[in-house]
């Protein structure tokens, strides 16, 4: 196990990097004391984040970047997901399920992150970006079992 670790990668806007996000992060938190089960949630939450930056922060602008960083300290898994997009008009409404600015799709993500991180924090501002900021500890019943306790 890794007891301190940080990554940080500017991906192009497009839906192919989704894929590129959800492993970055999986490898970052495969260091430390997680499930297996707790990763594909870490995967889930960061392919819904880099998900809403693309197709609502950018529109599908390739041109654009959305960054991530993974951050591992004291057995805490911190993920970014930023981009300098359109923003958030109301960042509350947005966090209710079936909300959504793009009528093809379901509104979900946000409700897909806060249900399988510890904790989701939103910032956003109309014109110029949002950050998504997540946090996931292991749990200790994955813990005592890792550990053979």
């Amino acid at each position: 196990m890794v007891a301190h670790n940080r990554v940080i990668v500017e991906l192009a806007a497009i839906p192919e990097n989704v894929g590129v996000a959800r492993l970055m992060a999986a490898m970052v938190a495969a260091q430390g004391e997680f499930s297996v089960a707790e990763v594909d949630e870490v995967k889930l939450a960061v392919s819904e984040a880099v998900t809403n930056a693309i197709v609502h922060g950018y529109r599908g602008d390739a041109r654009r970047t959305v960054r991530l960083e993974a951050t591992l300290a004291d057995g805490t898994l911190e993920i970014v997901v930023a981009d300098d997009g359109r923003g958030i008009e109301d960042v509350e409404l947005a966090r209710q399920a079936a909300v959504t600015s793009d009528p093809e799709r379901m509104g979900l993500g946000f409700s897909f992150m806060e249900a399988h991180m510890d904790e989701v924090r939103v910032e956003s501002a109309v014109g110029r970006g949002t950050r998504v900021t997540m946090r996931k500890r292991p749990s200790t019943r994955d813990l005592a079992a890792a550990r053979g306790s």
